[in-house]
């Protein structure tokens, strides 16, 4: 019987051998996604935080938009948002800008410079998942891509259920 890569002392057609080589991956990938933004690969060129990127990627995808809408659409508290928020705007790459009908509430947009910074990311992002899946074909980019969507989309709403905090849907766009 072949045993797990990640414990070699439990069968891999087990369930049991099966979630613990699971989770041992996602743990492996997290730690790798990590050190890929934090070391060698992304530092060079174009690194940008995981919070940063998500909040530049969904006031580009979804438009401009208030902290409220923002941190809902985004599974994670309004004070983060205004928190991480921050540096974006103090570096030019998001305008605060106020609600039209509203002067109270602040809406927030992608600026110029955010966008073209933006694309500078996702092009050295593109890159790097072109280099990991070298050998791989279509058919496989778009199976993992797949599932990877599908257990991202599984965690948020787990999250969701339990009423914690998903920091990030998945974005099937």
């Amino acid at each position: 019987m072949p045993s797990s890569p990640a414990h070699p002392d439990v069968p891999a057609d087990s369930a049991a051998g099966l979630l613990d080589a699971l989770q041992h991956q996602v743990a492996v990938f997290a730690r790798r996604a990590e050190q890929t933004r934090l070391g060698g690969v992304g530092q060079a060129r174009n690194s940008m935080d995981r919070a940063a990127y998500l909040l530049l990627n969904r006031l580009d995808l979804e438009g401009p938009m208030g902290v409220k809408a923002l941190a809902a659409g985004m599974g994670i508290d309004s004070s983060t948002v205004t928190r991480q928020v921050a540096p974006l705007v103090d570096t030019g790459l998001v305008k605060r800008t106020s609600h039209p009908e509203d002067g109270r509430a602040v809406v927030l947009a992608l600026s110029p410079r955010g966008l073209a910074r933006l694309e500078d990311v996702r092009s050295s992002r593109r890159e790097l998942m072109a280099q990991v899946t070298e050998g791989w074909s279509e058919d496989e980019r778009e199976s993992f891509t797949t599932l990877l969507t599908r257990f991202n989309i599984s965690l948020s709403e787990r999250m969701a259920a339990a009423g914690a905090d998903a920091t990030e849907p998945a974005q099937t766009s």
